[in-house]
C-alpha cells in the first residue's frame, strides 16, 4: 500500500470522505511506520516517507472511519540521554480521536526487560496496545448553539460520567455509567429541577486504568490518566464494541445537555500523561519524541520532572507540545461543542523552567486564540511541586477553584475561633484575591467539596479518614479535613447528632449559594452521598464512590432545600453581582429616598451594632449579620437597564449557642421576611420562583431580636423599606 504524500496538517488521522490523511510529528525519528490493523489483528505498515518541520504524513485514499491504527517509531534509543525510540513498541498518535480498547498490561508495553531494567525490551507490544481509530467527523448537530451562561449566573455540579449514573434506577440499565445515561430525560430533569447550569464532568479524555491498581483489584475510577487528549474515553459508551463510536455518542450527549440549557465543563489533564516515569510504559509520546513531549532532569535525563506526583510532567516550553494541548481545546470546543474546561494542576502549566509564571506562553497563546479565550477557564490552582499553590495568581481571562474559600467555610462553620474576617471576604466574593489584576468576584469558584475528600455529608460525619478499601494503609488521601463528626465518628442513630449534621449540610449548601461568585456542587452532595469516610476514592470504581439514588427518597427535603437555595440565587441578582462590593454608598446621587444614602454591603454585631475593627479580632467572632442592598448594585442588564433587586439581611451563628440577633435599625428597612431557616430547612419566597415553596414567612421589624439557633443561617428578605 502506497500512501500519497498528503499533508503535514492537520495533525493525526483525518478523514475527508474519501480517504485519511496521517500526520505524526517527530523531530528524532529516523523512521516512521504507519500500522494498520484488520479486524483479526492482522498487521499492515506502510512506510511516511514526506516528512515537513518535523512533521511525517501521508495519504490513503481507502482508508475509511473505523480503521485502526498506530504508529512505530525508528531512531535513538539511549535512555541515559532521555532518548527512547524503540520500533517494536506500537505507539497512540498523540491525535488520536478515539480508541478502541484499554491497555492490556504485558511486559511487552515497558521499554525495559523487568529481569534487567537496562536491558532494552524488543517484545512487540502490538497485542497488548489499545489501536488508534479513525472517526467520522461528520454528526448532525441540528440547531445546536453553545447556552453560553454568563459566569455570574452560573451554578456548577462536579459529576463523574459513571459515577452519576450508574445506579440510576430510571435510567435503562444499558445506558447506565455512559454518556447516554447522562443525557437521559431522568437525569436531565434531576439537573433541572436543581437550578444547575453547567456540568463539569470529571476526566472523559481516554485515560488508562493503572497496573498496579488492577493487580489489587482497584481501577483508576477518577480518570486523572490521559493517554489520548482528543479521544473521549471508549468505556463510557454503549456502543463501545463499534470503534468510533463513542465520539458520536459524546455530541449526542452535549447536545442534548445544551437543549436543556445546560452546559458541559471538561475536566483536562494536560500536565502529565499515563505514561509514568523512567519505569512506566512505552505506549505514545516516550516513545515518539521522549525530549519533546516530557521534562526530563537536566542532569540525568533518564528521569522526569514530576510536578504532579504522578511520574512525569508535561514539557510546556516545546512549541509542539503546546500546539497539541492548544489543538486539543480547540477541537473539544469547535467539534464537540463544550464550553469550557477545568485545568486539573494547572500550575504545571505555567512552569516554563523551574518557577511558576502566569504569564508563560502557555496562557499568552490561549489569550490570543479566539476559540479557547471564548470558552469557561477554570484552574485548579495548584500543582505539588514548589511555590505551587496559586490561588488567586491567574490571569485575568481565568477563574479559579478557590481553595481558600473551601478552607474557611468549613473552619468557620466548624466553629473554629479568629475566622470570621477571613469567612467575611470569602462570602463576598475574595476581593483580596482576586480585585487588583482586574478580576470581578466570578472569579472564584466557590465550593467546599469536591471529587478530591469528603462528601458532604462525610465532611460532616467523620472527623478522620477512613481509607482502608484502598488498600494503601489508610495512608492515602488527605489528613487534615477540617471536618467535624458532630460527636460521633460515622454512622449513628443519635438524633440529636443527625439532626446538627442535617442542619450543617444545609448551612454549607446556603453560604455557598449566597456568597459572591460561582457556586459548584458536588454530585450527590444534594442527595446526603456518602463514601463512608474515605476521602480518595480514584481508586474505587464501586458502591463506595457511585451515587446512590436510593437515598433521594430519604433525604428529599435536603434536594428540596438545594433547589430552593438555588432558584433564590437565581432570582436575585443580589448574591451574583458582577461587581465587588465597596462598602460605600452606591446609588444615582439625585435620589430623594433613604436606599440611595445606603452602602451596597454593611456589618452588624449581633447586638445590631455596626462592626468595628475591634469586633472583627475579637476571638469569639462566630455570629455576624450582613446587610446586602439591593439598590446598591452598580451594574446594568444586558439591555442596559439598571439592575435593580430586593434587600436582604443574612444572620449566621456559628457558635454552638442560640444567639438573639437585632436586626438593623429603620434606615436599613422597617420589615424583614424569613425566607431561608437552616434549622427549619425550609426556603420560601415572597415571588413566584421554581423550587421555592409559596408560602407566607414569618416577618420581623427593624430593630426586633431574633433568635438565631445554635450553627445556623438565617435569611431575611425586606418587605417595607426605611
Amino acid at each position: 500500500m502506497r500512501p500519497w504524500p498528503g499533508h503535514a496538517y492537520p495533525l493525526g488521522a483525518t478523514y475527508d470522505g474519501a480517504g485519511t490523511n496521517f500526520a505524526l510529528f517527530s523531530e528524532v525519528a529516523e523512521k516512521v511506520e504507519l500500522c494498520l490493523f484488520d479486524e483479526d489483528g492482522d498487521e499492515k505498515r506502510v512506510p511516511l516517507t514526506e516528512v515537513d518541520g518535523f512533521v511525517w504524513h501521508g495519504y490513503l485514499p481507502t482508508v475509511e472511519p473505523g480503521q485502526r491504527y498506530g504508529f512505530r517509531v525508528h531512531g535513538p534509543h539511549d535512555p541515559g540521554q532521555g532518548l527512547r525510540c524503540n520500533p517494536h513498541k506500537l505507539l497512540i498518535d498523540p491525535y488520536a480521536k478515539a480508541l478502541d480498547g484499554p491497555v492490556k498490561w504485558d511486559e511487552a508495553v515497558f521499554g525495559y526487560q523487568f529481569s534487567d531494567p537496562d536491558t532494552r525490551n524488543d517484545a512487540d507490544s502490538a497485542p497488548f496496545v489499545p489501536k488508534s481509530v479513525v472517526v467520522n467527523p461528520f454528526f448532525d448537530w441540528g440547531s445546536d448553539r453553545p447556552p453560553k451562561i454568563p459566569y455570574n449566573e452560573s451554578v456548577i455540579y462536579e459529576a463523574h460520567v459513571r459515577g452519576l449514573t450508574i445506579a440510576h434506577p430510571d435510567i435503562p440499565e444499558p445506558l447506565r455509567g455512559t454518556y447516554t445515561g447522562l443525557a437521559h430525560p431522568a437525569m436531565i430533569e434531576h439537573l433541572k429541577n436543581l437550578g444547575v447550569t453547567a456540568v463539569e464532568l470529571m476526566p472523559v479524555h481516554e485515560f488508562l486504568n493503572d497496573h498496579h491498581l488492577q493487580e489489587k483489584g482497584l481501577s483508576n475510577y477518577w480518570g486523572y490518566n490521559t493517554v489520548a487528549f482528543l479521544a473521549p474515553h471508549h468505556a463510557y459508551a454503549m456502543g463501545n464494541n463499534r470503534p468510533g463510536n463513542q465520539v458520536q455518542e459524546f455530541k449526542a450527549m452535549v447536545r442534548d445537555l445544551h437543549d436543556a440549557g445546560i452546559e458541559v465543563i471538561l475536566d483536562v489533564v494536560y500536565n502529565h500523561t499515563a505514561e509514568g516515569n523512567d519505569m512506566g510504559p512505552t505506549l505514545s509520546m516516550r516513545g515518539i519524541d521522549n525530549h519533546a513531549y516530557y521534562r526530563v532532569v537536566e542532569d540525568d535525563q533518564r528521569y522526569y520532572m514530576d510536578y504532579t506526583g504522578t511520574g512525569n510532567s508535561l514539557n510546556v516550553r516545546n512549541p509542539h507540545t503546546l500546539q497539541l494541548i492548544m489543538d486539543s481545546l480547540r477541537y473539544w470546543v469547535t467539534e464537540m461543542h463544550v464550553d469550557g474546561f477545568r485545568f486539573d494542576l494547572a500550575s504545571t502549566l505555567a512552569r516554563e523552567f523551574y518557577d511558576v509564571d502566569r504569564l508563560s506562553v502557555f496562557f499568552d497563546l490561549v489569550q490570543q486564540d479566539p476559540v479557547i479565550s471564548q470558552a469557561k477557564l477554570i484552574a485548579e490552582p495548584w500543582d505539588v511541586g514548589p511555590g505551587g499553590y496559586q490561588v488567586g495568581n491567574f490571569p485575568p481571562l481565568w477563574t479559579e477553584w478557590n481553595g481558600k474559600y473551601r478552607d474557611t467555610v468549613r473552619d468557620f462553620w466548624r466553629g473554629e475561633p479568629g475566622t470570621l474576617g477571613e469567612f467575611a471576604q470569602r462570602l463576598t466574593g475574595s476581593s483580596d484575591l482576586y480585585q487588583n489584576d482586574g478580576r470581578r468576584p466570578f472569579a472564584s469558584i466557590n465550593f467546599v467539596t469536591a471529587h478530591d475528600g469528603f462528601t458532604l455529608n462525610d465532611l460532616v460525619s467523620y472527623n478522620e479518614k477512613h481509607n482502608e478499601a484502598n488498600g494503601e494503609d489508610n495512608n492515602d488521601g488527605e489528613s487534615h479535613n477540617r471536618s467535624w463528626n458532630c460527636g460521633v465518628e460515622g454512622p449513628t442513630d443519635d438524633e440529636a447528632v443527625l439532626e446538627l449534621r442535617a442542619r450543617q449540610q444545609r448551612n454549607i449548601i446556603a453560604t455557598m449559594l449566597i456568597s459572591q461568585g460561582v457556586p459548584m456542587l458536588l454530585h450527590g452532595d444534594e442527595l446526603g452521598r456518602t463514601q463512608n469516610g474515605n476521602n480518595n476514592v480514584y481508586c474505587q470504581d464501586s458502591e463506595i464512590a457511585w451515587v446512590d439514588w436510593s437515598l433521594a427518597g430519604k433525604n428529599a427535603p435536603l434536594i428540596g432545600f438545594t433547589a430552593g437555595m438555588v432558584a433564590l440565587r437565581h432570582a436575585h441578582p443580589v448574591f451574583r453581582r458582577r461587581r465587588f462590593f465597596a462598602g460605600r454608598p452606591i446609588g444615582p446621587r439625585r435620589r430623594a429616598d433613604a436606599a440611595a444614602a445606603l452602602p451596597d454591603i454593611a456589618w452588624f454585631t449581633p447586638t445590631g451594632e455596626e462592626m468595628t475593627e475591634q469586633d472583627w479580632d475579637s476571638g469569639f467572632g462566630k455570629c455576624v449579620t450582613v446587610f446586602l442592598n439591593g439598590e446598591g448594585i452598580f451594574d446594568v442588564d444586558a439591555r442596559g437597564e439598571r439592575v435593580v433587586d430586593d434587600s436582604f439581611v443574612i444572620a449566621l451563628n456559628a457558635h454552638y449557642e442560640d444567639i438573639d440577633v437585632v436586626l438593623p435599625g429603620s434606615r436599613y428597612g422597617s420589615r424583614w421576611a424569613v425566607v431561608v431557616d437552616t434549622t427549619t430547612g425550609i426556603v420560601t419566597t415572597l415571588a413566584t420562583a421554581p423550587g421555592m415553596a409559596a408560602a407566607e414567612p414569618d416577618t420581623v421589624g427593624a430593630g426586633d431580636t431574633f433568635t438565631v439557633t445554635a450553627r445556623s443561617l438565617v435569611v431575611f428578605q425586606r418587605t417595607e423599606g426605611p
